[in-house]
């Protein structure tokens, strides 16, 4: 079975405010030549989560952490 990691718990790994990571993370996905795997993962009023190790998760943290 895969793992899933939410928006919820990097947020609590990365000491983030939920809904400002949000915004960020909407503002990458409108991006797809900078950030390709969050553009074709996001889908409109879904939570974010993403498979652990995956290159979606990696993206979403390299967004997050800037």
């Amino acid at each position: 079975m895969t793992d899933i990691i939410t928006l919820k718990q990097l947020c609590a790994e990365l000491k983030l405010d939920p809904h400002e990571a949000r915004e960020k993370l909407r503002a990458a996905a409108r991006d797809p030549k900078k950030h390709p795997e969050l553009a074709k993962l996001h889908k409109p009023r879904a939570p974010w989560s993403w498979v652990k190790g995956s290159a979606g998760e990696k993206e979403a943290r390299s967004v997050l952490s800037k």
